[in-house]
């Protein structure tokens, strides 16, 4: 099985259509692939059906934005029962945060002369997925400004611009006690990118306590070292090791595909979950419960 198990479509900030991605992922040649958009799970349903038609067993998850210190750290929770009210609580107010933030950068950047409209950004958006930074970036390729949404990160998007403003995000430790609670499995992402927080090997200790199942070694974003330094990590603490594409369609340079995940990593994520199943997996359509 070939498995990538982070992915986004344009639920979140991803550029394809649920249903697209996953026929992307078929034509690619894999076998599974996780569709993990943020704080949202607006593209289940979409994804499961064109999962059933294309053949590709599909995860369900989401990436989960969490805070420790002002600085932000992603985690990935696979098969998540979202019935669950403690975590559709949790997602919804992440969502609704998001919106508000979004109205704040788009008025800095306006009362600094960038011409660029809260109406552009949600025109850029589709109906109900999760409002976030990508959306003023393609704002801003379509009125000219920048060229790409890498150019608006670089310049005028990134966390240290004067534009940025934060959004509600739990503490990790919250967010995999409710990932856990939910019957879900969470993960680690890009530990150790440079966007996010300084990971310490005292803070994967303190989060390997409190229920973390695993670690996103293998990324674009991760040098060599960085990964030899999760692998490290994951076996001192007994974690699930995982690599992934963190495709975004057009958004970014990520290739689906590009890093994958072993089968007997993903057989022990499987054995943590009880939240909600796999579709199709094994080439086979089950019924499935939410």
């Amino acid at each position: 099985m070939t498995i990538d198990l982070h992915t986004h479509s344009s639920a979140s900030d991803g550029t394809q259509a649920p249903a697209e991605l996953v026929a992307e992922a078929a034509a690619a040649g894999l076998s599974m692939i996780a569709l993990t958009d943020h704080d949202t799970t607006a593209g289940w349903e979409e994804a499961g059906e064109a999962a059933v038609r294309e053949g590709v067993a599909l995860v369900r998850g989401i990436e989960i934005s969490t805070s420790r210190g002002h600085r932000s750290l992603h985690l990935l929770g696979y098969l998540p029962n979202t019935d669950d009210p403690r975590l559709a609580i949790e997602l919804a107010r992440a969502r609704d945060s998001r919106v508000t933030r979004m109205d704040r950068m788009v008025g800095r950047m306006a009362a600094d002369g960038i011409p660029v409209t809260i109406e552009e950004v949600r025109a850029q958006v589709a109906p109900g997925a999760t409002l976030g930074r990508p959306h003023i970036a393609d704002a801003l390729v379509a009125k000219g400004v920048v060229g790409t949404r890498d150019e608006a990160f670089a310049t005028m998007l990134h966390d240290g611009s004067p534009y940025y403003v934060g959004h509600y995000a739990p503490d990790p430790v919250a967010a995999i006690t409710l990932v856990r609670g939910a019957g879900g499995v969470p993960v680690l992402a890009h530990p150790f990118a440079v966007r996010g927080a300084e990971v310490t090997d005292e803070l994967v200790a303190e989060l390997a306590a409190a229920g973390l199942a695993g670690l996103e070694a293998r990324h674009r974003d991760h040098s060599l070292e960085d990964t030899e330094r999760a692998l490290r990590l994951a076996g001192r603490h007994g974690l699930i090791v995982t690599g992934s594409s963190d495709y975004h369609g057009t958004g970014k340079l990520n290739r689906l595909g590009e890093h994958t995940t072993e089968p007997r990593e993903w057989s022990r994520i499987v054995e943590q979950s009880h939240g909600v199943k796999v579709i199709g997996e094994g080439g086979s359509v089950r019924k499935v419960r939410r």
